[in-house]
This record gives structure tokens, C-alpha cells and sequence, in this order.
């Protein structure tokens, strides 16, 4: 098992460097200035030139991408052009926001897609069957943005139900203290007992969260729907009936939990697929977390931004992939 995992990790090791490479490559080919960015709208040349010192960008590209590489080693991102402060201290600053709605997310797709998947496999071919594939379907199908677009028409502009975006009301903002403890909000203001706080970031999280937990919700009922039907045609499934088992405990503890390693597979890769998916939901609901950060760093070609979240974003996707090889290799069924 250590080499399988001690090989996994050097795989990945590859793979980031090669999105480094990458990243570094097509960064530094775009028709920008970052030396006039970085020293203002009304630099000087000789400010200009300062500022290329500064940057490390008057010496050759090979030795830029090394210094590049060594910053990486102690997690050093560089810094933003645009507000010249530390690309980790600001990922650390958006991060919160969009690791809550993506673990919101994984939560919701995990209890609403594993009774789907059930429910499903028991009654195969049936109406509950076609029903819940066609739903399961259809939210692995539909584009992410178009249904948080939808969302928003029909549960704010026609129903008047939920709010169109952002992560409080306004009038939470200036008339209650919002507290900080873990960078959680929901987290944080049922924490401190702050309940009107959490009441309205709950509301406005709703919208998002469902967006966001719709493809993994079609994921997880059809792969846990696949899994569980390959297991109940086993042997020792038969002979548990035989025994004059309850049929719904045939299904929930032996069949589910023999199936959770293939699910759980899934659930690990999806969470990857999910962070990434996020950033274009929060631009849509005007979530202030990584999404918001890496669209305005696109527009104004913050190449040190750019760079920042996508390493970031490449490394929790191949970190959540051995994961999921791990849980594989768990399963004493599989050779490693």
C-alpha cells in the first residue's frame, strides 16, 4: 500500500509540474505589461523599469520560471499586480467563502443523491427507476450556469422567495456585527450565536448550494444505482433473502455499504470537479469567494492571480484523485 501511495503522490507531483510549466508558459506569452500594471496608470519610464527590477522580470524566463519554482517550495504565489499584496494572503482571504458552499454542496448531493440511487436500484425498472434516472440525468446534462440563471428567475424574480446573490443583505451588513472565527460565515454566526446573521446567510446560500449540487447529486444516485444493482445480484444477497432478511436491510446495511467504495470514488472526484465548477456559479450569484477573485484578475490580466488558483486548483484536484485511488486500494477486492 506505501508504494502504491509513495507512486500516486509522485504522479501527482509530475502532473503539478507540468500545469506549472504550463501555467508559467502561456502567463508569461500574453501581450501585457505587468512591470507598467505593477508601477501604476501614470508611471514614469524610469518607475517602469524599477518595477521590472522588482518583478525579476529583467532577467531571462529560464531563471524567472526556477525563481518561480522556489517560490512555490514555501508556498510563496508572488503578488497580485493589482494590489501588490500576496496572492496566498488573498486566496486565503476568498477561500473560506467557496469552501463552504462547495462542502454544503457535497453534503446536500450526498443526502439527497444516495436515497435516490436506493430507491432506484430497489425498484428497477419501475416508475420510481425511470423517474429517478430521468432527474439523475438531467442534472449531470444541464449547464451549471444556465440553471443557476433559472434558479434565480424563478425563485427571486417570479416567487420573490430567496435572494439573487451575494453572501448577506445589506441590511445584515451595517446593523449586525458579522463575526469571524474560522472564515465559515454560517459557520461562525451559529458559533456566536449570532442567529439573525445565520438565518440570512442560509437564505442566500440556498440558491448557490442547489446549483452547485446538482451534478454531483446525478452522479452519486446513478453511480451508487449501478453499484448497488451489480451487488444484489451476488450470492450471499440471495442467500440473505433466503434467510427471510428484511428487504430494506438487505439494502441499507449490506448491499449500501458494500457499494460506498465506488461511490465514495465519485463523491471524492466530484468534489474537484465542484471547486472548479464553482467559480462561474459565484459569478453568476455574486458569491465573494475564488470565483469573484480569479474573474477580475482575468479582466485585468493579473498573471500572478491567475496563476495562483489555478496551481491551487490543480493541486486540490490531484490531491482529491489520490484520495480516491487510495479508497479504491482500500477495498481488499482490488489488486493494487
Amino acid at each position: 500500500m506505501l508504494k502504491f501511495i509513495a507512486k500516486r503522490l509522485l504522479l501527482g507531483l509530475v502532473v503539478m509540474l507540468g500545469v506549472v510549466t504550463i501555467t508559467f508558459a502561456l502567463t508569461h506569452l500574453l501581450p501585457s505589461d505587468p512591470a507598467a500594471k505593477w508601477a501604476g496608470a501614470r508611471a514614469t519610464a524610469e518607475q517602469i523599469a524599477q518595477a521590472k527590477v522588482e518583478l525579476g522580470l529583467d532577467q531571462p524566463i529560464t531563471i524567472q520560471y526556477v525563481n518561480y519554482l522556489k517560490g512555490l517550495l514555501h508556498l510563496d504565489f508572488g503578488k497580485s499586480l493589482r494590489t501588490h499584496m500576496e496572492v496566498r494572503t488573498e486566496l486565503a482571504h476568498y477561500l473560506p467563502a467557496t469552501l463552504e458552499l462547495v462542502l454544503c454542496a457535497t453534503i446536500l448531493a450526498l443526502l439527497i443523491g444516495l436515497p435516490m440511487g436506493i430507491l432506484s436500484a430497489k425498484n428497477k425498472d419501475k416508475l420510481g427507476d425511470h423517474l429517478s434516472r430521468f432527474l439523475s440525468i438531467g442534472a449531470v446534462s444541464l449547464p451549471t450556469f444556465w440553471m443557476g440563471i433559472i434558479f434565480q428567475l424563478i425563485f427571486y424574480s417570479k416567487l420573490n422567495l430567496l435572494p439573487i446573490g451575494g453572501q448577506l443583505s445589506n441590511n445584515i451588513k451595517l446593523f449586525y456585527e458579522i463575526p469571524h472565527v474560522t472564515g465559515f460565515l454560517l459557520l461562525d454566526s451559529i458559533i456566536t450565536g449570532n442567529w439573525a446573521v445565520a438565518a440570512d446567510a442560509a437564505s442566500h446560500m440556498v440558491l448557490p448550494c442547489v446549483t452547485i449540487a446538482l451534478y454531483p447529486i446525478g452522479l452519486v444516485a446513478r453511480m451508487t444505482r449501478s453499484a448497488m444493482l451489480e451487488i444484489l445480484n451476488e450470492d450471499y444477497i440471495t442467500s440473505e433473502r433466503s434467510y427471510g432478511i428484511k428487504e430494506w436491510k438487505i439494502h441499507c446495511k449490506y448491499a449500501l455499504k458494500n457499494s460506498l467504495g465506488s461511490t465514495a470514488t465519485v463523491v471524492a472526484l466530484s468534489v474537484g470537479y465542484t471547486l472548479v465548477n464553482t467559480f462561474l456559479v459565484e459569478a453568476i450569484f455574486d458569491w465573494p469567494g475564488i470565483g469573484s477573485y480569479i474573474s477580475t484578475a482575468v479582466t485585468t490580466l493579473d498573471y500572478p492571480a491567475v496563476m495562483g488558483v489555478t496551481i491551487f486548483s490543480a493541486c486540490s484536484y490531484v490531491v482529491l484523485n489520490m484520495v480516491a485511488d487510495i479508497i479504491i486500494a482500500l477495498d481488499p477486492r482490488i489488486r493494487v
